[in-house]
C-alpha cells in the first residue's frame, strides 16, 4: 500500500488508529488495520425462493446466515443471467448479522417490520426471505428509503428479488413517525462514517474524520428518535452500522435506552464476534466480511395517549382500544390518490395501523410508492404497463411484474405469457437490450427465462423480439463473443 493519506489513516497512530483503539481494544484494533490492507471479502446470499444450492464451487457457508456463501474469489456476476433473475443477492457477509437477530425474534404471529434505511436492499431481502421461511404469505415487510436516487436502486433491487409481500417507500423517518404507522420491529441499519467501506471504496477512507464521526453519531440518534413513535410497545429495534467506533454504536444505544425508552436484550456470544457493552461487533480481521455492529433492544417507553394498535399479520390488522377488539379486513382493493386522482392498485389489500383515533394506510405488499410533500403516487414498476396502438390497447407485464415470485416459484401467472427458455449466450444478449429471435417461441408477449428462472418480459413478433427488458437494469459492458 502507498503512503498516501488513505494509508497514512491505517497507521497506529492516526486520529482513526486511536480512535478504533478506544472503541474495540488495542489488541483487536492492531488486527483490525492489519486486515484493512488485505482485499475485501466476497460473498453471496441465496434466494431461497430460488435457489436451494450454492452455484460457485469453494463457497463456504456464512455461520450467522442460513442461505449467505463466503467466495473463495469474486466471479463476474455481471455475465451471469441467474443474478439478474434474483436467484441470489451479492451482500457482504458482515451485513447478514441483522437479520441472523431479527430471526431471533421471531415468534408467535407476524409482526409487521420497518427496514428503515433499507438502500441498497441487502438487508430488505435477507428480511424477506427469513420472514416468508418463518409466517409463508402472512408477513408484511415496508422498505424505506428516504435518499431519493438510493430509493429507485432499492425499488429496483425489491423487484428484482421478487417478494410480493415487500412494499418500499421513500419517506422520511420523521413522515413515518407522525404517520400512525406501527411495527413490531424496525431494522434500523443507519448511515454512517462508513469505516467497514474502507476496503471496498477508496471514498470511504477520504472522507473520514473525527468530525464526520460526531456529525453521523448526532444524525443517528435523530433518525431513531424521529421514527420512535412508530415502534410499537414491547417492539423491538434493531440497530446497526457498518462501522467500528463506539460514538456511533454504543453510545448511541446507551443515548436510545436512556433518552428515547429502551432496554437492551443481551445478545448470545458468537465466537469471533467482539461482545461490546450493548451489542456485538463483526470485524475485519477476526470475521471474513467488511465489519458490522449490531444491537438489540426493546421499546418499553408508555405509548402516547394511551392507545395500543396491534398488527398480528399482514392479512388483518386487530386494533385494540379501551377494552375492545375489532378485527379491519384487508381484502378490499387498495387506491392511492394522485394529482386528485384515484387508481386502483392491483397488489393486495391495504393495511392499516392506528393510534390515538388516526388510521393511516400502509403501502400494500407488493407495490411501490413514492411520497413527498403530503403526495402520494405510484411507481409503475410493479403493476401492469398498457400499450396502445391503432385504438387498441394490450397489457404488457412490466420487468418487476414478471419477476414476481409465485409459489410455488415455477407456477407462471397467465398474464405474463408463456415461458421460453434460452441458452447463457441470449439471455445475456436479451439483458443487454438487444433484439433476439426466438423462431420457435410463440407470438405475442412472453416472458424470456433462463434455466427456468424469469428475466424479463419481450414481444416476439417472429422475425425478432421486442426487448421490453428495461432500460435502467440493462448490462451496460459488451457480452464477450466467446460466451
Amino acid at each position: 500500500m502507498s503512503d498516501g493519506p488513505d494509508s497514512l489513516l491505517l497507521q497506529a497512530d492516526s486520529p482513526f488508529a486511536r480512535m478504533l483503539a478506544a472503541s474495540v481494544g488495542e489488541g483487536p484494533a492492531r488486527t483490525v488495520l492489519s486486515a484493512l490492507s488485505a482485499p475485501p471479502s466476497t460473498s453471496i446470499r441465496l434466494n431461497p425462493a430460488r435457489l436451494k444450492e450454492c452455484l460457485f464451487d469453494g463457497g463456504v457457508p456464512v455461520p450467522w446466515s442460513p442461505h449467505g456463501y463466503i467466495l473463495p474469489e469474486r466471479p463476474a456476476f455481471t455475465l451471469d443471467p441467474l443474478f439478474h433473475a434474483g436467484c441470489y443477492y451479492v451482500q457482504d457477509s458482515s451485513a447478514m448479522f441483522p437479520c441472523h437477530i431479527l430471526r431471533s425474534v421471531l415468534s408467535g404471529d407476524a409482526p409487521a417490520v420497518l427496514d428503515l434505511c433499507a438502500a441498497p436492499g441487502g438487508k430488505t431481502t435477507d428480511a424477506a426471505a427469513s420472514l416468508r421461511e418463518r409466517f409463508g404469505d402472512a408477513y408484511l415487510l415496508v422498505a424505506n428509503e428516504f435518499v431519493r436516487k438510493r430509493f429507485e436502486v432499492l425499488r429496483d433491487n425489491v423487484a428484482l428479488w421478487g417478494d410480493p409481500r415487500v412494499a418500499v417507500t421513500n419517506l422520511s423517518p420523521a413522515a413515518i413517525g407522525a404517520s400512525g404507522m406501527r411495527f413490531g420491529i424496525i431494522l434500523a441499519d443507519v448511515p454512517c462514517s462508513g469505516e467497514g467501506m474502507f476496503r471496498k471504496e477508496s471514498k470511504a477512507l477520504e472522507d473520514w474524520s473525527e468530525e464526520a464521526v460526531a456529525f453521523c453519531a448526532s444524525r443517528q440518534r435523530g433518525i431513531i428518535a424521529d421514527v420512535w413513535p412508530s415502534l410499537e410497545e414491547g417492539g423491538f429495534l434493531i440497530y446497526s452500522t457498518c462501522t467500528f467506533n463506539s460514538s456511533e454504536n454504543d453510545d448511541n444505544v446507551g443515548w436510545i435506552c436512556s433518552e428515547l425508552g429502551a432496554e437492551p436484550v443481551p445478545l448470545p456470544d458468537f465466537p469471533p464476534l467482539l461482545r461490546t457493552r450493548y451489542g456485538l461487533s463483526l470485524l475485519p480481521g477476526f470475521v471474513p466480511g467488511e465489519g458490522q455492529y449490531a444491537a438489540l433492544l426493546r421499546k418499553v417507553a408508555p405509548r402516547s395517549a394511551g392507545k395500543t394498535a396491534e398488527i398480528p399479520s399482514a392479512g388483518s390488522v386487530f386494533v385494540r382500544s379501551a377494552g375492545k377488539t375489532a378485527e379491519n379486513p384487508s381484502a378490499a382493493p387498495k387506491t392511492a390518490p394522485s394529482a386528485g386522482k384515484t387508481a386502483e392498485n392491483p397488489s393486495v389489500g391495504p393495511v392499516f395501523a392506528r393510534s390515538a383515533g388516526k388510521t393511516a394506510e400502509i403501502p400494500s405488499a407488493g407495490s411501490v410508492f413514492a411520497r413527498s410533500a403530503g403526495k402520494t403516487a405510484e411507481i409503475p414498476s410493479v403493476g401492469p404497463v398498457f400499450a396502445r396502438s391503432a385504438g387498441k390497447t394490450a397489457e404488457i407485464p412490466s420487468a418487476a411484474r414478471t419477476l414476481r415470485l409465485s409459489f410455488p416459484a415455477q407456477a407462471a401467472a397467465p398474464e405474463q405469457g408463456p415461458r421460453v427458455d434460452v441458452d447463457r449466450r441470449t439471455a445475456l444478449r436479451y439483458l443487454h437490450g438487444d433484439a433476439i429471435v426466438l423462431p420457435d417461441a410463440p407470438a405475442g408477449l412472453i416472458t424470456v427465462c433462463y434455466e427456468g428462472h424469469p428475466l424479463g418480459p419481450a414481444k416476439n413478433i417472429g422475425p425478432r423480439c421486442n426487448n421490453l427488458f428495461p432500460k435502467s437494469r440493462r448490462i451496460r459492458i459488451d457480452i464477450p463473443s466467446d460466451i
